[in-house]
């Protein structure tokens, strides 16, 4: 059985390697990785939905190169605790308050590039939407958005970087800067609240439990950064790369815009921008006839689950029409993504906005060329080509 996410063949397609495994060895164990690959979508949400059999302490993030506890690293219950703070600063409505705000960044970008009839999505439109938008929520500066791209990559991609013969210094240095950034604004905002989410996950209030630690919150900051621009690119040009290759449904969605909201969960779904995480188990467990043992690593592929015909009837058809409900993309249980609501909203704002500016796309004929992670799966460019749409007629 294949799982080899560091080949080129895998990276540029890991789909047919999951439905072997999903068919043939459903709980594989992976000497390369040391751990039990999970890839039926039963069973992935059986690993996501126990915490207490599977433990989120697997991931790591380091903050001045030690351990740190975040809310994706921990259980229950100092997770809940962690989570019920950074919630009182990143609520849905904060979020939902942010549509007008989304939507002109989205049309200032557009803008920028509509008249010129061709379109880069990922730079020109899906990289610098999101990173500016989670810079103006945090309370920093959205002009540095170059500096919080090439951080945040430099935190993804490292490890594969390191294994591909990349520039290990660069990446160190990369990673140095981005933590002294937000070290000072985090420092600015303790002598200086603001209305920000760095002060507002800064404030303590008499009910809180205990507040977060200096290095958790640099390590909050640092993770919101990154999954609130790095996922949500990855989720555009994927939905846009779907579309596509699948010109029916781009035709259907472009003329029917009320479609988005659906189309963008199919395409976490088809195509899902988080391709697994990692647990641990915290003892003998038995998954699809397979014993996991106490302590080993469990990998969860939500990409996978999410291609199962047992869940999704004809899972390998991209179908905006399609009932998504009880997709992986965004996990399951008490680690769903905090960031889903402002992912959703940006995506639908973005296509809502590009498909009333712009008609007839056509991809330009280009090599695609993928994300260097190892378990994040998106675009680095996408270039198409298309007419401004047609002034809308006066009353």
């Amino acid at each position: 059985m294949e799982f080899n996410p560091l080949s080129p063949e895998f990276r540029e397609d890991p789909y047919p390697a999951y439905a072997e495994l999903r068919e043939h060895a459903p709980a594989f164990r992976n000497e390369s990785f040391n751990a039990t690959i999970v890839t039926r979508y039963d069973d992935v949400a059986y690993v996501l939905k126990n915490p207490a059999l599977f433990s989120s302490s697997a991931i790591s993030m380091n903050i001045r190169g030690k351990p740190t506890r975040t809310i994706i690293n921990t259980d229950p219950p100092l997770h809940t605790r962690m989570r019920n703070l950074v919630n009182r600063a990143f609520t849905p409505r904060m979020v939902a308050d942010m549509e007008p705000r989304i939507r002109q960044i989205t049309r200032e970008l557009l803008g920028a590039a509509v008249g010129s009839g061709e379109m880069e999505l990922i730079g020109d439109l899906a990289a610098p939407l999101p990173v500016t938008v989670i810079a103006e929520i945090l309370g920093v500066d959205p002009a540095l958005r170059t500096d919080f791209k090439r951080w945040s990559n430099a935190v993804v991609n490292g490890d594969m970087a390191a294994v591909a013969g990349g520039d290990r210094a660069q990446i160190d240095r990369d990673i140095q800067e981005f933590q002294s950034f937000f070290e000072r604004a985090i420092e600015e905002r303790r002598r200086q609240p603001k209305d920000d989410l760095i002060s507002a996950v800064l404030r303590v209030d008499p009910d809180d439990e205990a507040p977060l630690a200096p290095d958790e919150v640099l390590a909050f900051t640092g993770l919101l950064l990154i999954a609130g621009n790095e996922t949500t690119t990855n989720l555009m040009g994927n939905a846009m790369l779907a579309l596509f290759e699948h010109p029916d449904q781009l035709g259907a969605v472009a003329a029917e815009p009320a479609r988005i909201p659906n189309m963008v969960e199919e395409a976490l779904r088809y195509d899902s921008p988080v391709q697994f995480l990692f647990r641990t188990a915290t003892r003998d467990v038995d998954i699809a006839g397979t014993t996991v043992p106490a302590g080993s690593t469990v990998i969860p592929v939500y990409a996978s689950a999410n291609r199962d015909d047992r869940k999704f009837p004809g899972a390998d058809r991209f179908d905006i029409a399609r009932n998504t409900q009880g997709h992986l993309a965004f996990g399951m249980g008490v680690h769903f993504c905090l960031g889903a609501p402002l992912a959703r909203l940006e995506a639908r704002v973005m296509f809502e906005e590009l498909f009333a500016r712009t008609v007839g796309f056509r991809r330009i004929d280009a090599p695609l060329a993928r994300v260097n992670s190892l378990f994040l799966r998106g675009l680095t460019s996408l270039p198409f080509a298309f007419e401004p749409a047609p002034a809308p007629a006066r009353a």
